[in-house]
């Protein structure tokens, strides 16, 4: 089996929240069952249904939490000694051809990406035309919007 690489905000990230939902979550909707439970019929209780729901949910995420943190290969990104290169964990900022308009992405595992905080997966068009690129390279992205010509200005290791 292939371990996932993610790095070592994104592995402390995911334990914080699974030590959230397991030592506060799951306490406050054991709870919210007991007390659905005491209001009687069950069938017709809405508290109920939803707060089981909730706990559904709840173990759900934390299982894949857990999965996710024990096939994980936690790579510390500050040691990584590539030179220019851009490599997985490196912050790469990008100017877009046409607009002119700076974009900053880290590249990360697919457990860890989020767009709005400027985290992409290292399986993303962006991300795989990035690896190996150098300051000043030319790279184009193939996206399902179409392709895009970004410029790498600066790489960092953060």
């Amino acid at each position: 089996m292939q371990r996932a690489p993610i790095t070592q905000a994104g592995a402390d990230r995911l334990k914080t929240e699974l030590k959230r939902l397991k030592t506060e979550v799951r306490p406050q909707i054991i709870e919210a069952v007991a007390e659905a439970r005491a209001h009687g019929d069950l069938k017709e209780n809405a508290e109920y249904h939803a707060a089981r729901e909730q706990q559904s949910f709840t173990e759900g995420r934390i299982a894949e939490l857990e999965g996710i943190l024990s096939t994980a290969e936690v790579i510390d990104v500050t040691k990584l000694n590539v030179g220019d290169k851009v490599v997985f964990g490196a912050t790469v900022v990008l100017e877009e051809e046409e607009s002119g308009k700076n974009v900053t992405y880290q590249i990360v595992g697919d457990a860890e990406a989020s767009i709005e905080a400027g985290r992409i997966s290292i399986s993303s068009p962006i991300a795989r035309a990035l690896i190996g690129k150098s300051v000043d390279d030319e790279v184009e992205v193939q996206a399902p919007g179409g392709t895009t010509v970004y410029f790498i200005e600066a790489i960092q290791y953060i």
